[in-house]
């Protein structure tokens, strides 16, 4: 999916036009993957863009940055602001947003402290990641041969540029294999997430999901279903779960910014339960895109308007 082009894009405080946000092919974060990153939605909502939960995933951005001893030079409050500003130069009424905060041009070798910190707020149109069909009717998966990494090596709870090679090679292995996700084990063979989304499973009512255990990423997603589905009056386990549990699951889905809540119909050509979304899954996935979407009551303040 190609990223389409918009007007503006805030750096470093300023506003510059897209084609001018450029970076020197020599900037650490090029050559050592050293730039932090998130993943943020904003709805159309019934009063207008709102961004989901965007105070949530700046403050995890700057953890991100605090874990690699990157010094953020701005407040998460002006990073908030700079969010909503952009959304309203580009005059979007729903957008998917990126901050960044890179290495720039400076330290030649790895040890990256010459470098200087810049960061970037740029936004562009992006409906359903799998598509509109995923969201409707499930996709089918495998398990990737390639495992995440192990805890105390890289640190899965940073949103890092580096991190994601993890998940290009999950994902294409799976594309090449006619799938359209993978689902990584983690070092000791147990669930670990998908290439770039938090798993779940339901089995007899229970939502299961992988604890947090330095090999997966704690979404933000992730923790909203958590909370939706307690809320609900499901009950929620997080477990070390065996792929098997996948084959014998009722339901089995994906959680994500950018994946939304995506159901998962079949694992390594096993189909799951009916193959197709079942009743929690449905039911959270309503519950989902009703929140962000400003139609059912925003009770945990989740929602920043522009």
């Amino acid at each position: 999916m190609k990223i389409t082009q918009t007007s503006w894009i805030w750096r470093d405080g300023q506003f510059i036009k897209w084609a001018d946000a450029n970076v020197h092919v020599l900037s650490h974060s090029m050559q050592f993957g050293s730039s932090a990153f998130e993943g943020v939605r904003c709805y159309e909502t019934p009063k207008g863009p709102a961004i989901f939960r965007l105070h949530d995933h700046l403050v995890r951005l700057v953890n991100s940055c605090k874990i690699y001893r990157m010094e953020v030079p701005y407040s998460v409050e002006t990073l908030v602001e700079g969010c909503r500003e952009l959304v309203k130069r580009n005059d979007m009424k729903s957008c998917y947003l990126r901050p960044m905060v890179l290495r720039g041009y400076g330290a030649s070798g790895m040890v990256p402290f010459d470098s200087p910190i810049e960061v970037y707020l740029p936004c562009w149109p992006w409906g359903a990641y799998l598509g509109d069909e995923a969201l409707a009717n499930g996709v089918d998966c495998c398990i990737s041969t390639w495992h995440r990494f192990a805890p105390n090596t890289i640190p899965a709870a940073a949103k890092i540029a580096g991190n994601y090679l993890s998940g290009q090679l999950i994902k294409m292995e799976a594309l090449l294999n006619g799938f359209a996700e993978g689902i990584a084990l983690g070092t000791d063979g147990m669930l670990s997430e998908g290439s770039g989304m938090n798993l779940f499973v339901v089995s007899a009512g229970t939502l299961y999901t992988p604890p947090i255990d330095g090999t997966l990423l704690p979404g933000i997603t992730r923790s909203t279903i958590l909370t939706l589905a307690k809320e609900a009056g499901i009950e929620v386990i997080e477990r070390p779960l065996p792929r098997e549990s996948l084959y014998t699951a009722d339901e089995v889905f994906f959680t994500g910014t950018a994946a939304e809540l995506t159901p998962v119909r079949s694992v390594d050509k096993i189909t799951v339960g009916k193959g197709k979304p079942g009743p929690v899954t449905q039911l959270l996935q309503k519950a989902y895109l009703e929140t962000v979407t400003g139609k059912r009551p925003d009770t945990h303040g989740w929602l920043t308007h522009v």
